[in-house]
């Protein structure tokens, strides 16, 4: 299945690289708009590679109160930076990619910023949980927690970007990129609702217990927090660790 999903994605890239040089070659607009579509097929298929925040995004929501409207854009908000942060790169920061053959693609101090504020996030949910009776989120919480998971820039758009760069018709790799972020967007809204589902469904298991509800719904808040400042602390130790 991984390997499936691979070879759907090398497929999809080599074919927008063949599309992308014969735009730049003087081929017009026709056949580069026809494959465009393709992109939001290459950013969902991508986004079920590891990685993307997806484990992050949907321990998160299973602690929160949130509805399924907010949980979408939660996942939008994450699909939304995660791409937009790999075309800021190409375009304004590509010394902070890793050039390393290993780690192409990569951005250590934005990995690390990223999974900071998730830290932060994540003592928020424990100390709400500990010192609320019940666990109600701000409005503007979950938005920033999609931002701060989503900072870690998505290497495949930074390949796309790059090799748009180089061909110099960067609105190519802008254009590609828009379509990737909807599929993205459709991969972790997926993961959004699976994980409301799964936490909506355990609720309905106890409501005959309110207040065995009220203490589960504390402490899924209190361990969904535990697991964020659990990720930011291995992430930013290993980012140390390889200074």
């Amino acid at each position: 299945m991984f390997q499936q999903i691979i070879d759907i994605q090398r497929e999809i890239y080599l074919g927008f690289a063949v599309h992308m040089k014969d735009f730049a070659a003087g081929g017009g607009w026709a056949s580069f708009l026809a494959f465009l579509p393709m992109g939001v097929v290459f950013g969902a298929v991508h986004a079920m590679t590891p990685g993307h925040s997806k484990s992050v995004l949907a321990t998160y929501l299973a602690g929160s109160s949130a509805k399924a409207h907010r949980a979408l854009l939660v996942s939008l908000a994450l699909s939304f930076t995660h791409v937009t942060m790999a075309v800021v790169i190409a375009l304004l920061a590509l010394p902070l990619v890793s050039r390393s053959f290993i780690d192409a693609g990569s951005s250590p101090a934005l990995e690390a910023v990223s999974r900071g504020l998730l830290g932060v996030i994540g003592l928020w949910m424990v100390l709400t949980a500990l010192l609320r009776h019940s666990h109600s989120h701000a409005q503007g919480e979950g938005l920033l927690m999609g931002f701060a998971a989503g900072l870690v820039p998505c290497p495949l758009t930074l390949f796309v970007m790059t090799f748009a760069m180089i061909h110099q018709v960067v609105v190519t790799g802008l254009l590609f990129a828009a379509t990737m972020v909807m599929g993205v967007a459709l991969t972790l809204s997926a993961v959004a609702l699976l994980a409301m589902v799964f936490r909506d469904s355990i609720s309905y298991l106890m409501r005959r217990h309110p207040q065995l509800l009220a203490s589960f719904s504390r402490a899924t808040s209190g361990v969904a927090g535990l697991v964020l400042i659990a990720v930011a602390a291995g992430e930013i130790a290993n980012w140390l660790n390889a200074r």
